[in-house]
């Protein structure tokens, strides 16, 4: 597989319901990757490890289990204190798989939701040092959120790849993400009505 892209990506979002893990399962199934859901918040099935599993027809395998299951659908914070636990930033640690192989990270909710007391999806980030990329809702107010989140990225340090947009497809939205947040909208996904593992394959190589 040709491709520009780098062997581990973080796919982290302007919010919740952004489509984070529909572009997971596009890029998962393009480049045949491992996947890794850090902190998984709600454990109604399909979860999204699954869901991903199911789509991609991939096997268990490519998927790494999360390190924090969180039964709540909540803010990781929120979900770990109903379990009275703590989420701790050093449990983290990336996958020890080959170096030839892809992985592709997903995050939970958008990168200024808290993981505990004091830190951020942000700060996940920053300790495993993996390029982003921003999903975001290709709706009204996105520039606005795609900035934001731009902005915090880079002053955080953090490698941005580029963004990727879902939904209809709106040039204004994308010159100005372009223009203002000093970047690449890599891909502008529409909303797919039937999600399979050939459409995703055929999305990836549309698009990435």
């Amino acid at each position: 597989m040709q491709t520009n892209l780098p062997k581990r990506i973080f796919v982290t979002g302007t919010g919740t319901d952004v489509g984070k893990t529909v572009i997971s399962s596009i890029l998962v199934s393009g480049l045949a990757a491992k996947y890794w859901k850090p902190i998984q918040c709600g454990l109604e099935e399909p979860t999204d490890s699954q869901w991903i599993q199911k789509t991609s027809e991939l096997d268990r395998s490519h998927f790494i289990a999360e390190t924090y299951r969180l039964p709540l659908p909540l803010s990781p914070h929120a979900a770990a204190a109903a379990e009275n636990i703590s989420i701790k930033l050093d449990d983290f640690l990336l996958p020890e798989i080959s170096y030839e192989e892809y992985l592709i990270i997903e995050g939970a909710g958008g990168i200024m939701v808290p993981i505990n007391e004091d830190q951020m999806i942000l700060d996940l980030m920053v300790k495993l040092k993996i390029p982003v990329l921003l999903v975001s809702s290709n709706v009204l107010g996105t520039i606005n959120h795609t900035l934001l989140s731009l902005e915090q990225l880079k002053r955080s340090g953090v490698d941005v790849l580029g963004v990727i947009l879902n939904g209809d497809i709106n040039t204004i939205n994308r010159k100005a993400i372009e223009k203002y947040g000093d970047t690449t909208v890599l891909a502008e996904i529409p909303m797919i009505e039937q999600i399979n593992s050939t459409i995703l394959k055929e999305l990836f190589l549309k698009h990435f």
